[in-house]
């Protein structure tokens, strides 16, 4: 009997990578209504997201930069004929202690200085309240940006945001004060109306888990529910933030990345949004803390066809980055240097060591016996694990160059199978 052996071809990664703000909520009942959850997330403040490929983004930065420029001479002529102290002007916010405990189960919000968490509260209270211009406790550009960046990394749905404008004042030559405007791609009352479409959809997709469930659980399903129910589309409208993901299911890693952050916000667990570079282009992730520990999770990349989409199988969830260590993630990722990330080093909720599929030592049996059991029950897609690139590579020659999958299931004659050489896992398509 001749077997059919196909083997995927992996295209270089298309993907876009912005840092905006968002907003999303935080459940904590999944039955609560549309109205209930549009309160909380007035309420509770969570979430961002991202806006436009990184070429766009670089030109907005520049527009808004020009624009800081001649608002700034602008408020020192203003100024110079008011005696009215230009810190008046706008808003002053400040954080309660209430707040800073909120916060403070926020990954990249922990990682800051006291300053920049000041700036923080600023700037994520000016997007939840849809306010115009904020002053911010700050006179350095850098911290705002910095503070900025932390919000849209703990955040994954303020939807209705697309960067900021700041404003510089100036006494005598000096810097005095500085405000800081979010731009608003809508009004206040579109914004409430695409809020509770958002809710009504997260709430049906996340039907089907519970606050009781484990945490793995938990994250398990949220990478499974978005792979098997978003398609990835480069010319999917809204693509930086959640809209594309929850009203139109169709997105790419940033969209991914935000919607992934606010459905685990939603379940009570902590993650943040990670942007780097994959595959030589940039690219959004997760980082998400699973019973006490730090996990990397790339929901992109559990979509089959963004690695292979001229694969005639149907989609699947690749599970090759629900959760994995850093040392496995810097082997196709490349992090950015904007905050510090922890170390990852547990294994302990991985899908692979979950769901008993990784194998320290060569097993044949044990890894036919998952084949045979797929095989049997109609056939589906099987994914082992190996602790060290020669086991890996003892699999691939025995199950496939030498064929040895026809002893595990009978009959079989075409098969696809994915080779992923970086994290020593091969998959069956059955």
């Amino acid at each position: 009997m001749k077997i059919k052996w196909d083997r995927p071809i992996l295209p270089a990664v298309l993907a876009v990578i912005l840092t905006v703000l968002l907003a999303g909520c935080g459940l904590t009942d999944l039955k609560k209504t549309s109205e209930e959850l549009k309160t909380l997330v007035l309420e509770q403040a969570e979430g961002l997201m991202g806006e436009a490929e990184e070429e766009t983004q670089e030109e907005e930065r520049k527009a808004d930069r020009k624009s800081s420029d001649k608002d700034t001479d602008s408020s020192q002529e203003q100024e110079a004929g008011e005696t009215k102290e230009p810190a008046e002007e706008a808003e002053r916010i400040e954080v309660s202690a209430e707040k800073q405990m909120e916060y403070s189960d926020n990954y990249i919000y922990q990682t800051l200085d006291d300053e920049a968490k000041q700036v923080y509260h600023e700037v994520l209270t000016a997007a939840l309240e849809h306010t115009e211009k904020v002053a911010v406790s700050t006179l350095d550009i850098d911290v705002l940006e910095k503070a900025y960046k932390a919000v849209c990394a703990d955040y994954g749905g303020l939807f209705w945001m697309s960067g900021y404008v700041y404003t510089q004042y100036t006494r005598g030559g000096e810097l005095i004060s500085m405000d800081f405007s979010p731009k608003y791609t809508m009004e206040y009352e579109e914004r409430m109306q695409i809020q509770q479409q958002i809710d009504a959809s997260a709430e049906e997709l996340l039907a089907g888990i519970t606050m009781q469930s484990s945490e793995y659980e938990k994250a398990k399903y949220v990478f499974e529910i978005l792979v098997q129910n978003v398609d990835y589309d480069t010319n999917a409208q809204n693509n930086q933030n959640i809209i594309s993901v929850f009203l139109n299911r169709a997105t790419v890693c940033q969209g991914y990345a935000c919607a992934t952050q606010y459905l685990l916000r939603i379940l009570g667990m902590q993650s943040a949004l990670v942007t780097g570079v994959a595959n030589g282009e940039s690219h959004a992730w997760n980082l998400v803390r699973i019973n006490g520990n730090y996990y990397y999770m790339d929901t992109t990349w559990g979509n089959s066809r963004y690695l292979d989409g001229a694969s005639q199988v149907e989609k699947y969830v690749n599970y090759n980055y629900l959760a994995v260590t850093s040392e496995e993630i810097t082997r196709t990722h490349r992090i950015d240097d904007s905050f510090p990330m922890p170390e990852c080093t547990s294994m302990e909720d991985t899908y692979f060591i979950q769901e008993h599929k990784y194998f320290t030592e060569w097993n044949p049996d044990a890894i036919g016996s998952l084949l045979r059991d797929t095989w049997e029950a109609g056939g589906g897609d099987v994914a082992v694990k190996f602790a060290n690139p020669e086991l890996y590579g003892q699999a691939v020659n025995y199950f496939i160059t030498e064929q040895h999958i026809t002893d595990y299931c009978t009959s079989i004659s075409s098969i696809y199978y994915l080779e992923d050489k970086e994290l020593y896992v091969l998959t069956f398509n059955l």
